[in-house]
């Protein structure tokens, strides 16, 4: 069982490594849970049980139940955005893009739960998360979508919607996690076998990669 008596830390926010360790694995734990309850039926209960503590040593690291959600989200949020921050603006377009949309193929395939969540969150009009999405990701957004437009401008993909070409990536990487069960309804074992996100991941770049190709 996890404790808190250890306090020695280089942690800027003064935490030592066991209180690090420990607030991750309850966002791990929160994650699961709530992707699959949704933020009204998850439990503190349940959350320390997936965390392997108790209930009393969850709170001393957040006191309420929507502390965790908040968290799960930005840390969710953090870590999709990386590989969109970090498209190369002087790369070759058609490997930045392979890059990205293998890092989205592999979050989708690592973390399901983590994408829906996020859908979860956003299908309830984003009531936690809607300051964020109209400020920084729309920053975000806006800046690689100029960086797309340029290369397009340069010749270097073909003539797309560089915003379309983004929600594009979003909605087909992601749609192995949150339509997981779909998958598996239509391609039934063949969805559950070794390999099979490897597969998908090939057959997604081919399709969007040969699109935004230059002619």
């Amino acid at each position: 069982m996890s404790t808190i008596s250890d306090q020695s830390s280089n942690d800027p926010e003064g935490r030592s490594r066991i209180q690090s360790r420990n607030r991750e694995t309850i966002l791990t734990a929160g994650r699961e849970v709530f992707a699959r309850h949704g933020l009204r039926g998850a439990r503190l209960d349940e959350i320390a049980a997936h965390a392997g503590m108790s209930k009393p040593n969850l709170l001393y690291y957040f006191p309420r139940k929507q502390d965790i959600y908040a968290a799960v989200l930005e840390e969710v949020l953090m870590g999709w955005l990386m590989p969109l921050d970090a498209l190369d603006p002087d790369g070759d377009p058609v490997e930045e893009l392979r890059r990205y949309i293998s890092a989205k193929m592999a979050l989708s395939a690592e973390q399901p739960e983590a994408s829906r969540l996020f859908a979860g969150e956003i299908l309830a009009g984003a009531p936690h998360i809607e300051r964020f999405l109209k400020t920084d990701l729309r920053q975000l957004v806006e800046k690689k979508a100029g960086t797309i437009r340029r290369w397009v401008d340069e010749g270097r993909l073909a003539p797309i919607d560089p915003y379309h070409l983004i929600f594009t990536i979003w909605a087909t990487t992601q749609h192995y996690a949150d339509f997981d069960v779909q998958i598996h309804a239509v391609l039934g074992k063949q969805a559950g076998r070794a390999g099979f996100h490897d597969q998908a991941a090939q057959a997604v770049l081919s399709i969007i990669l040969k699109g935004v190709a230059p002619r």
